[in-house]
């Protein structure tokens, strides 16, 4: 077990257990949250849970486990998709059931394994598990991820994410019909007040902006064009979510599951389907579309036939 005893800075007076874990311990949100759930965290002698507001001068304690670093791990995965390949980068189609790097408690595939067990050598800049990684993708999401071979790459790349330069185009089921049929949503997402593993637009998130465009309506559903301008966890999900639209199939963020056992949908119906950017190398504009998975196509059959 490790321990620290330390008194809250007056900076922290009112900050939540869990940012502020994040904040004095380097702790991530979620793992600080894991920490007060188990008992470690008291102030003055008293267990506070994560979303306990600290007070300035008193005196914290805190004790856990240390966690074991995640590792990438070579695994095979057929059905990766290698969309491009060069010196600099590799863009992948990623299936579903895949993280995009190993993370702590996930036991499953990912990207950067994928590649490994295939041969590629990727970029060594960024934490150990997420070498080449410059963005993610959800598990559950399929589509589009771009990963630098390259130091120069990661660079460039990390920096085109930061400054808003690539252009990430997602395809979305989702329930009913948005009103109107195209509009922006701005509203700031970040850690569900009452679930560590949710996501929700909230007061004190980080900004985030989602355009969307609906290509297709169904009884019941329509077929968005959606345009991410920030990069937030589990964006598309909460903003639609937030506009009682939320993904066919997303149970986590309020989907029907009759509908999508109707559809069926074991995921979220959500697919990276573009993406464009300079070419860290060349500076050229490249693109590159990922087609429907069989099934998504087979649920946008379904609804057509209705």
């Amino acid at each position: 077990m490790e321990f620290r005893s330390l008194p809250v800075p007056e900076g922290l007076e009112g900050t939540r257990v869990d940012a502020a874990l994040a904040k004095m311990l380097g702790f991530s949100r979620t793992f600080a949250a894991d920490v007060a759930a188990a008992g470690g965290v008291r102030l003055d002698g008293v267990m506070l849970d994560k979303s306990d507001r600290l007070r300035g001068g008193g005196w914290l304690e805190v004790e856990w486990q240390p966690k074991e670093e995640p590792r990438i791990i070579p695994i095979a995965v057929p059905e990766l998709g290698i969309v491009y390949d060069d010196d600099d980068i590799v863009v992948v189609d990623k299936p579903t059931g895949v993280a995009a790097h190993p993370s702590v408690g996930w036991e499953g595939p990912t990207v950067v394994g994928a590649l490994a067990a295939a041969g590629f050598r990727v970029a060594t800049s960024g934490a150990p598990e997420r070498q080449g990684v410059v963005h993610r993708l959800d598990v559950g999401t399929s589509g589009l991820m771009v990963v630098a071979k390259s130091e120069s790459a990661y660079t460039a790349l990390k920096r085109a994410f930061k400054e808003r330069t690539v252009e990430k185009i997602y395809h979305a089921v989702v329930q009913g019909h948005p009103d109107p049929f195209t509009g922006t949503i701005d509203a700031p997402i970040g850690r569900h007040p009452n679930h560590s593993w949710k996501f929700a637009v909230v007061s004190d998130g980080k900004p985030s902006v989602t355009h969307y465009e609906t290509l297709e309506a169904f009884p019941g559903a329509s077929l968005l064009e959606i345009h991410l301008e920030t990069g937030r966890t589990h964006q598309i999900r909460v903003h639609m979510a937030a506009l009682r639209h939320p993904c066919v199939g997303d149970p986590l963020y309020g989907a029907d599951p009759t509908l999508s056992a109707k559809l069926g949908l074991t995921r979220q119906w959500l697919h990276a389907h573009k993406l464009a950017f300079s070419h860290p190398a060349t500076g050229e504009w490249v693109q590159f579309e990922s087609a429907y998975p069989a099934d998504f196509e087979h649920a946008l059959a379904v609804l057509r036939g209705e």
